[in-house]
């Protein structure tokens, strides 16, 4: 079974309005899909489950004057953070691109990840044939960037199952400056740079994901809380 990890970019024409809105202001920090249904085949209809981290009341703003949006309801984590889960019906503009998956033997493995650029990074798993022929029926206005492919193999899911998108971002940022060298060649600063985020944020996702990941690997091992 065989994997691809890639980077699709979109030229404007066939940007979503709130990819638009990603790529032309800064009210949004990271945006990820992570559910969906309905965006497949012939249907008028599509609903989806967004975890975004922005300013909500511009985000909110520019939802709203999307025509393809029928409703959402918007969910608060917290100052920064929330989830969106969308109804809308299915863009012309999206069925273009959609097509070169349909009929195939693929799985696509969320989260979905948008970047600053409102290119979106995606995870394909399936037969090898199959990975190749999604890449040439891409049209020929996506731009599609393989970076990674191979044997699929995710054993690490049960240590890091539990992190969000978000915070195993902050521990890979971390690991490439050298945050976690002896001794250490970055400070939380540097990853807090990296992520363009404050460096209370980047302490705050460090610390949520080495208690999670630390906790199941003594759960891994066997070994529970001491009695006493």
């Amino acid at each position: 079974m065989k994997y691809l990890d890639a980077k699709l970019s979109q030229p404007r024409w066939m940007l979503h309005p709130m990819q638009e809105f990603i790529r032309d202001g800064d009210a949004v920090r990271y945006e990820e899909l992570q559910a969906w249904s309905g965006v497949t085949g012939d249907r008028e209809v599509e609903h989806e489950l967004f975890y975004v981290e922005a300013d909500r009341e511009p985000y909110e703003d520019a939802l709203r004057a999307v025509d393809s949006v029928r409703w959402y309801d918007l969910t608060p984590i917290d100052d920064g953070s929330f989830y969106v889960y969308i109804c809308q019906e299915t863009r012309p503009e999206d069925v273009a691109w959609r097509e070169a998956f349909a009929d195939l033997n693929l799985v696509l493995v969320p989260p979905v990840v948008y970047d600053a650029d409102a290119a979106f990074h995606v995870t394909l798993v399936g037969p090898g044939e199959d990975l190749r022929t999604v890449l040439s029926d891409l049209p020929d206005v996506v731009d599609a960037t393989v970076k990674a492919v191979g044997e699929y193999d995710r054993r690490h899911a049960p240590v890091a199952g539990e992190l969000t998108a978000r915070q195993l971002t902050a521990v890979e940022t971390a690991v490439e400056l050298g945050f976690y060298e002896v001794p250490r060649r970055a400070g939380v600063a540097d990853v807090a740079d990296e992520l363009d985020c404050a460096p209370s944020t980047a302490s705050d996702l460090l610390q949520r994901a080495e208690s999670s990941v630390m906790r199941r690997v003594v759960e891994r091992n066997g070994r529970g809380r001491p009695d006493g």
